[in-house]
């Protein structure tokens, strides 16, 4: 079997919301990709800013890296991207999946954003199942992976697999199915779809909420997944996961920051155009979604 090349990893945990933002480089050419980084938001304030992308971009220029891509997997219901202000900064394209499409189509009914164009023109490339790219001499390749929404993909990039939310770390299981357009059996699906390749491979995953008040983590391999990971490893069914993964949806109230996120991110990560005063505003839905009773688990706050 021809071993997969190397790419460096760096992982930047984001505190605020649990998440991981990754740069990911070849060590041959010092080109890298930057994948799903965050920007800061305030909730109290309904004001963003910028220390968290900030931190990454002085990374990247003090490692001398050249950006070629800045890649989302799905657009995010608990935090804004950051997509927009480091393309501005360091010129490199932006990329998603094509299905973004269907998301957006389901979040412009819900805001009732009837001119919003819902063809994933916001984002400067649309990547669809099994397409190909490079970063640098490192070849990428896409893989459709939905359940947790109907656009999450996975970057799979020499030896390693952006999964962000479908597989958390083995001790934290799986990411929550039950958003709009969301679907446990289809996440199933696209479980084993990462759990079929090399067992070498490496797992980066998009959030840790760190079990039993772990430090954060965010590498496993396939290997450790399919033996160890709390609701899919190995010998699980498909039936059993679905069932529980319903079960456990169904006691998880909304992400906090979701309303606000999603009407951002549907945008690619830019916020709402201002209006006559100069200020951006977000709509938010009233009564669209109903009540969940809270729970302890630190899964309800997040995706």
């Amino acid at each position: 079997m021809t071993q997969q090349p190397r790419p460096e990893v760096t992982g930047f945990f984001h505190e605020d919301t649990n998440s991981i933002a990754y740069v990911c480089a070849d060590p041959g050419t010092r080109r890298c990709a930057v994948v799903d980084p965050v920007l800061d938001f305030d909730r109290n304030a309904r004001a963003t800013y910028t220390d968290f992308a900030d931190r990454m971009l002085g990374f990247v220029r003090d490692r001398g890296l050249a950006v070629e891509w800045i890649l989302d997997t799905h657009p995010h219901a608990d935090h804004f991207s950051a997509a927009p202000y480091l393309q501005a900064r360091l010129g490199a394209p932006i990329a998603i999946g094509s299905c973004v499409v269907a998301v957006q189509r389901i979040w412009k009914e819900i805001y009732h954003l009837p001119d919003f164009p819902a063809d994933g023109s916001q984002w400067d490339r649309l990547f669809d199942d099994g397409e190909r790219f490079r970063v640098g001499d490192l070849e990428a390749e896409v893989l459709f992976t939905p359940g947790h929404t109907a656009a999450s993909i996975a970057y799979r990039i020499g030896d390693t697999a952006f999964v962000h939310d479908t597989l958390f770390m083995p001790d934290g299981g799986t990411a929550r199915a039950d958003f709009p357009g969301g679907n446990a059996r289809a996440q199933w699906r696209s479980i084993r779809r990462l759990l079929d390749l090399p067992a070498e491979t490496r797992i980066f995953t998009g959030h840790d909420y760190m079990p039993g008040g772990r430090e954060p983590r965010w590498e496993s391999t396939v290997a450790e997944q399919r033996a160890h990971n709390i609701h899919a490893r190995d010998g699980v069914s498909e039936e059993e996961f679905v069932r529980k993964r319903q079960e456990r949806d169904a006691g998880l109230p909304l992400p906090a920051l979701m309303l606000d996120a999603l009407q951002v991110n549907m945008r690619g990560g830019r916020l709402p155009e201002p209006e006559a005063n100069g200020t951006s505003y977000l709509k938010i839905p009233l009564n669209r979604f109903p009540p969940r009773r809270r729970t302890k688990d630190r899964e309800g706050a997040t995706p």
